[in-house]
């Protein structure tokens, strides 16, 4: 005998365009589903997981979705497509596509993953019967080319004199970046002026929610001076009005940022163009030439999961990291013979 019930998730009828879902139960074997999904599209479910990160103040996230679903779009030349049609054969078409254009296996992975996320979630609501479209396509992490640049040419980019506003500008974020242990461009623009106390610079970095502490010094306080931020709020000029669209003023100026700096680099004749986020490797591979302890520089950047965090919190205090920091610093005065 056969129970059929008919079961409506209000929570989810927006989402499921007022959908029923049609769940069969035999009394004899394990229960079977019948997912009723045709009229269920990736384009429309995707756009609502944008809209609820956007209500949720999740911009970069937002973001990394809203980008994935364009380039999605493209493949699909804007043709939507229900979520059961999403089979192996149409990702690995896809990652083809991708290939074809040049993208980088980096950026499919980044793709495929959210895609993935994405499916998985309507697999979890009952949406559509998980049939494991991404089992052949690549979603790993593979090695990246080196972006850090040398302690010489730190000195050389150090040493350079801007022609212009911009470079300079260029050059002290740079610095800022590098002074501070590497700290992100997106960190660096939250920053705000009460975020710095009794000579201490305090705050939570956006990509693992760590709690940072940087001890404060002339360096520092010098680009500070040259750069005074027109807002109360901010630290740093980098957001520099108060009108809701922070996110986009920040993408504007790391945009404006990067290129100026790869600019100088083409003029400084270095193989590796410059970008904010180089000075967050130099530091690094610096620190390592140094022979400062690889859990350190793991601590100062903030790089540790929060287990191996706790861990390195009680061999090392905030005091060997400054220290640390200071020692690359000072190491950029020293000229080689």
């Amino acid at each position: 005998m056969k129970t059929i019930t008919l079961r409506i998730n209000l929570n989810e009828l927006a989402v499921k365009g007022n959908e029923l879902i049609i769940k069969v139960d035999n009394t004899d074997n394990e229960p079977t589903k019948t997912y009723v999904s045709d009229r269920v599209t990736m384009f429309v479910f995707m756009e609502n997981i944008i809209n609820d990160l956007n209500r949720q103040n999740r911009q970069r996230t937002m973001e990394t979705y809203r980008c994935t679903l364009n380039s999605f779009k493209r493949y699909r030349n804007n043709k939507d497509i229900p979520l059961s049609d999403i089979d192996s054969k149409l990702m690995e078409s896809y990652q083809d596509s991708l290939k074809s254009n040049g993208i980088a296996m980096n950026t499919i992975s980044f793709y495929m993953r959210i895609l993935r996320a994405v499916y998985n979630k309507a697999v979890r609501q009952e949406l559509v019967a998980d049939m494991k479209p991404f089992r052949e396509v690549y979603t790993s992490i593979a090695k990246t080319v080196k972006r850090a640049i040398s302690i010489d040419n730190v000195r050389r980019l150090k040493n350079y004199k801007p022609e212009n506003k911009d470079e300079a500008f260029a050059i002290d974020m740079f610095f800022f970046s590098f002074y501070t242990r590497g700290m992100s461009m997106v960190d660096m623009a939250s920053l705000k002026k009460t975020d710095l106390t009794d000579n201490v610079l305090t705050y939570t970095r956006k990509k693992t929610g760590q709690r940072m502490y940087i001890r404060w010094n002339g360096h520092i306080q010098d680009i500070i001076d040259r750069n005074p931020s027109p807002t109360d709020k901010y630290l740093l000029p980098i957001i520099v009005r108060l009108n809701g669209k922070e996110r986009n003023q920040f993408r504007y100026r790391q945009g404006c940022i990067n290129n100026t700096l790869k600019r100088i680099s083409e003029k400084l004749n270095m193989t590796q163009s410059l970008t904010m986020y180089v000075a967050r490797h130099s530091w690094a591979s610096i620190a390592r030439n140094m022979n400062i302890p690889l859990s350190v520089i793991s601590r100062g950047m903030g790089h540790d999961s929060e287990t191996t965090t706790k861990i390195y919190l009680k061999e090392f205090d905030s005091d060997s990291i400054n220290r640390a920091n200071m020692q690359i610093i000072n190491a950029l005065e020293i000229k080689d013979d």
